[in-house]
């Protein structure tokens, strides 16, 4: 199996649009075979995710409106990678903005990508415990509730459809293989 980049003869390469969260570049590149073809290309600064655990083992979920979706869905905490802050930093800064609490205990459980097959957007997946009240922090144009919920509850709602978000989807059922005890869906 070839681990080099295949796809390294870029012929050309633009940045069509530059914005506050994204840009996207074009590239033409040649195939080994010859074929010129375009590659469109999301950069993102990457990002960050939380699955918040109370004492008693709810996790907190969040209610947020989407834009792009035109309605409200459930989510785990998140938020983009600010330049020069780290995933740490920015969950934190995250959990207390979108949830009103900081997180006493953070523990970095894996990184991913999004949208690998046009974006280069990776998220920081943490597990966030010891959560004390700081009162939220919403952000201008952030329309948000918080929604504490069980392991149970949460599965669920991904089952029925509810919880939609792939970075909520992953972040509860990674908590789920890895904090709930065997065959357990009713713990938190």
């Amino acid at each position: 199996m070839e681990h080099g980049n295949p796809e390294a003869d870029i012929l050309d390469h633009r940045e069509v649009y530059s914005g506050r969260i994204v840009d996207l570049h074009v590239d033409t590149i040649r195939q080994a075979s010859g074929t010129e073809t375009i590659r469109e290309v999301v950069r993102h600064p990457g990002g960050v995710t939380a699955v918040p655990v109370l004492a008693d083992g709810r996790i907190l979920l969040i209610r947020q409106f989407r834009y792009p979706l035109g309605k409200f869905i459930f989510e785990l905490p998140a938020g983009k990678l600010d330049s020069g802050q780290s995933p740490q930093d920015t969950v934190l800064r995250e959990l207390e903005e979108e949830i009103g609490r900081a997180a006493g205990s953070l523990t970095h459980e894996c990184t991913f990508y999004t949208s690998p097959g046009f974006c280069d957007e990776s998220i920081h997946l943490f597990v966030a415990r010891d959560l004390a009240p700081t009162g939220q922090r919403l952000e201008e144009g952030e329309h948000i509730t918080v929604e504490p919920r069980t392991l149970a509850e949460c599965l669920e709602m991904m089952e029925t459809g509810e919880i939609e978000d792939a970075k909520t989807i992953l972040g509860i059922l990674w908590y789920r293989m890895k904090y709930a005890a065997p065959g357990d869906s009713n713990s938190g």
